[in-house]
């Protein structure tokens, strides 16, 4: 017969375990105030071991750095996780003076919610200070600002969202190689031509449900849900009233796009679609080997086909197209497009910010900023950036999303906004799965809307 312990060693082993635990993360971060000349720098690692775009940027901006302030060490700590993930150990390491760091990677879908947590240090002293902060466009600079006025952060770059398509696949369905639709129908009926035509691949891509994080809300359903609107108005968040907007017919229609792809097999394999990492999958495999049709998708995918890569892939801009996102029905003004980005923030607890933001400076000098937004296939927020010639040439493609920053949208990513697009996931999710319908999806989103905003909804 099996002994039962005792309380007091279960006790002891819990006091342990605890102690244990909390040691393992301080060393992990050992925190940003271990070493006066130490500068520790967090960032969102790729999970695909063979993607090191960011790692190679810094590397080389750790050594300007060194190289300008001797006797200062850079010390990075990379966090390898799916973007859902990422947020989540960020956050926890700025709750504490022992694990945070002095510099953070911050998306700004995210930056309100950890202001309003006071996880976040002001940078206005510092940006009154620095001549380069009047370079950058105003639309980049109040992604970082929260709602005091004040700034958290200096992006690094902007993005936007269309539609890539294979030139391949397209000629073996008969499809067009310079393809434009102008509707939701127009996407659905060449999905539907690969589908009967191209065996093997998957006609169309839409990120979707829980997994997929902020692709899915962002790439997938807002992509749809700006183009529903009639372009007058927020339909997630209602300026006038300050409230977000509940589920309307924009919505269901948003969804009725996704559950259409999904339940017509349009769309990849429900469990392929719900891998976290089924991201580096479409830019790693399916794009390059040609088995998939249509992309809806980022400005920022070749960045992992550029030489040095990982995924080198040399003819991507012979073998694939672009195509704008066309609004519901083709109306004004034809087309629609999303951008985020991500900035660089100094933690409210890092020890070091001083230091924190002489690296800033060192990465935001024109020729640095040029070689990353090249390197990452992002679009220049830096004015003098954008008007020069090299960088508008260095890389295909570059011109068709940067042209598409006129008619973009941005998210009102508001301290709420997190929790609303897990909402907007759940819900994609339900349709997707076949778990849910349109009708109830869209209830269920109203119902967790309040839920996440206190109850501040206005239904349009």
């Amino acid at each position: 017969m099996p002994v039962r312990p005792t309380a007091a060693p279960t006790a002891l082993a819990a006091v342990l375990a605890a102690a244990l635990a909390a040691a393992s993360l301080t060393a992990c971060g050992n925190g940003s105030g271990s070493d006066p000349n130490t500068l520790k720098v967090s960032f969102k690692q790729s999970t695909d071991n063979s993607i090191k775009v960011m790692d190679t940027y810094l590397a080389g901006i750790k050594k300007q750095f060194e190289k300008k302030y001797p006797g200062k060490k850079v010390e990075f700590v990379p966090i390898k996780a799916p973007d859902s993930e990422y947020y989540t150990k960020l956050q926890q390491m700025l709750r504490s003076p022992k694990t945070a760091p002095d510099l953070v990677y911050e998306d700004t879908f995210l930056i309100n919610s950890d202001i309003t947590s006071g996880y976040l240090k002001p940078l206005d002293p510092y940006l009154a200070k620095w001549p380069d902060w009047s370079r950058f466009i105003d639309t980049a600079k109040s992604a970082a600002k929260g709602q005091d006025g004040k700034t958290y952060g200096v992006p690094d770059g902007t993005d936007t969202r269309g539609l890539w398509f294979d030139k391949r696949v397209f000629a073996k369905a008969g499809l067009p190689a310079d393809w434009q639709p102008k509707t939701w129908d127009d996407i659905l009926a060449a999905a539907r031509t690969i589908k009967r035509k191209v065996p093997g691949v998957t006609p169309l891509n839409v990120y979707t449900g829980k997994p997929a994080g902020e692709a899915a809300t962002m790439q997938g359903f807002e992509m749809l849900l700006y183009g529903a609107d009639d372009g007058t108005s927020d339909p997630l968040y209602d300026s006038a009233t300050k409230k977000w907007v509940a589920a309307g017919q924009g919505f269901k229609d948003a969804l009725g796009f996704v559950e259409t792809v999904y339940q017509e097999k349009l769309g990849p394999d429900v469990s392929d679609a719900l891998d976290p990492n089924f991201g580096t999958s479409v830019r790693g495999e399916l794009l390059p080997q040609g088995k998939l049709g249509i992309d809806l998708d980022g400005s920022w995918l070749p960045q992992d086909w550029l030489p040095g890569s990982g995924h080198e892939w040399a003819d991507w801009s012979k073998q694939l197209g672009l195509a704008h996102m066309p609004t519901q029905h083709g109306q004004a003004p034809g087309k629609v497009s999303m951008s985020g980005g991500w900035t660089w923030s100094i933690p409210a607890k890092a020890a070091h910010p001083d230091l924190a933001f002489d690296f800033i400076r060192t990465m935001q000098t024109k020729p640095n900023a040029q070689k990353w937004y090249i390197a990452n296939s992002g679009i220049a927020v830096r004015k003098d950036v954008a008007s020069d010639p090299a960088y508008a040439t260095a890389q295909p493609g570059l011109k068709f999303f940067t042209d598409l920053v006129a008619s973009t949208h941005y998210r009102p990513a508001y301290p709420a906004y997190p929790k609303v697009s897990t909402a907007i996931q759940e819900a994609m999710e339900g349709v997707t799965t076949g778990d849910t319908s349109v009708d109830k999806a869209a209830s269920r989103y109203d119902e967790e809307l309040k839920q996440a905003t206190d109850d501040q909804v206005v239904r349009k």
